[in-house]
């Protein structure tokens, strides 16, 4: 039985648990609710959470458990001296077999029995499995072929279990919480306590995910250092990967991919800053509430493009319109620009896209500037412009500061422009026409591709991870900083 079925009958037995403790409540006190220590309803939903939470419960754990254990019992089948990446290659090839056995019999090519007792004809099974769509990358072995059979026979005994265990729980609740359904049962105060274990839940998953984010990189980040020394990666000035056995010869110095980084979100916040704050202020103290209206939907629209057709605005129509510009022949008849490729191209871009960042977050704070203030300075005789730039703006000036260290972090942690509109190569230019590369887009190339996944050059993506995470995470903290330092608080 699928999941979404399971679901289906979890949340339809706690539906009738509604209704039954609702009823069995009603009947207990003789029909007059004013008998009950809660509302009906209360109780109505101690018996339907009861019946929906714990089953749920035990299908997350399942849902984690099963293929864990799985896996481990059919690793076990095959080749015991191959290494930790080699075994979960065969692993990938074993799921592959055994998902393409499963749309084999669901598509009539193979039937259920059929698929069980295959025997060692893998040339048979390969033929099924590209007559149903199934491309493998490497020959099906009959040692693959065995442990797909046995994940398969596994999985569904697992899965009829599950369903088994969930759905017996669903009830198990239901039934324990019917029972003690009772006038003098203080049913609101279990609902509201478990509807707030509920929530404490909701909000700590952000939190479990960023510290499961975090000890991934930190864990990975510690093996490369043990292949790579760390005073090379921090200090080194070059960046030459080499995929030639395991790490020889490589130079992976973070530092041009810093200057890289850094460079390029310098541009952006040139371009994105004074014309997002002045549109941000155009908006909020000169536009009428009809261009406001139009002109705010229309400047956040910005912010909904993707970023790659971004990238692609940069590599097709900007990258050539500054090569026609600078290039050779262009500007004052110096070449400046040799492709369109560049730190330019990147940063113009990005600077557009961050335009309604910085211009939204800005319009709030300047329109959270209490009209008292402006009143004030207009009945001392100030004119709107002297307003705007004595009074108001010094007010909203924290909270501007915090909106532009918030846009930097956000130009740092930018991928696909700069992939396509500043190049690849790392190198330490003042040149803005020069090509560069950042260190997010090293991180995509370096795990782009069929180099080995224990060697440096694989796992430095993880050190440039965690390198880029610890100065997003530096600007923000410094932005919420500012913000709640400097800012004033008014009646």
């Amino acid at each position: 039985m699928s999941n979404l079925l399971i679901i289906g009958i979890v949340l339809i037995l706690g539906a009738v648990g509604f209704l039954l403790g609702r009823q069995r409540a009603l009947a207990a006190a003789g029909g007059d609710a004013r008998n009950l220590h809660s509302l009906p309803k209360y109780y109505g939903a101690n018996v339907g959470l009861n019946a929906i939470v714990p089953a749920f419960g035990v299908l997350i754990v399942w849902l984690l458990a099963q293929p864990l254990l799985v896996n481990a019992n059919v690793s076990g089948m095959l080749d015991e001296g191959a290494s930790a990446g080699a075994r979960n290659l065969l692993m990938a090839d074993v799921r592959r077999v055994a998902d393409g056995l499963d749309t084999a019999v669901s598509q009539g090519a193979l039937t259920a029995e059929g698929a069980a007792n295959l025997g060692t004809d893998t040339d048979n099974v390969r033929e099924i499995l590209a007559d149903v769509g199934v491309a493998l990358g490497s020959e099906v072995t009959a040692q693959t072929l065995s442990a797909a059979q046995r994940y398969r026979a596994m999985s569904a005994t697992g899965n009829i279990w599950k369903t088994i265990i969930v759905i017996a729980a669903s009830l198990a609740g239901l039934a324990l919480a019917f029972m003690v359904t009772k006038p003098s049962f203080r049913a609101r105060n279990i609902v509201e306590t478990g509807v707030l274990a509920v929530l404490i839940f909701a909000a700590s998953i952000a939190i479990m995910t960023t510290v499961g984010i975090v000890l991934s990189l930190v864990f990975n980040t510690i093996e490369f250092f043990r292949l790579y020394a760390a005073s090379e990666f921090f200090f080194g000035l070059r960046w030459n990967p080499s995929f030639s056995g395991r790490g020889g010869g490589s130079e992976l110095g973070i530092i041009p991919l810093l200057w890289g980084t850094l460079y390029i979100s310098l541009v952006a916040l040139i371009v994105a800053v004074p014309l997002g704050l002045f549109a941000a202020i155009y908006l909020s103290e000169y536009a009428s509430k009809g261009v406001r209206a139009f002109a705010k939907p229309l400047l956040e629209v910005l912010a909904g493009i993707p970023t790659i057709v971004y990238g692609l605005f940069a590599l097709l129509t900007v990258g050539p319109l500054l090569v026609e510009v600078f290039g050779e022949g262009g500007f004052l008849g110096v070449s400046w620009m040799a492709g369109g490729t560049a730190v330019m191209t990147a940063g113009l871009v990005m600077g557009i896209m961050l335009i309604p960042f910085v211009s939204s977050l800005s319009d709030d704070i300047i329109n959270a500037v209490p009209q008292s203030l402006r009143d004030g300075s207009y009945g001392l005789g100030a004119t709107k412009s002297e307003t705007v730039k004595q009074v108001v703006l010094p007010a909203a000036l924290p909270g501007i500061v915090g909106a532009i260290l918030l846009a930097a972090s956000r130009a740092i942690g930018e991928t696909m422009i700069v992939v396509l509109g500043a190049g690849a190569a790392a190198r330490l230019s003042l040149n803005p026409f020069d090509a560069m590369t950042t260190v997010t887009a090293k991180i995509v190339s370096q795990l782009t591709g069929d180099s080995d996944f224990a060697s440096p050059e694989a796992l430095v993506a993880f050190a440039l991870g965690i390198t880029l995470f610890v100065i997003t995470l530096a600007l923000n903290v410094f932005a919420l900083y500012i913000v709640r330092k400097y800012r004033e608080q008014y009646d």
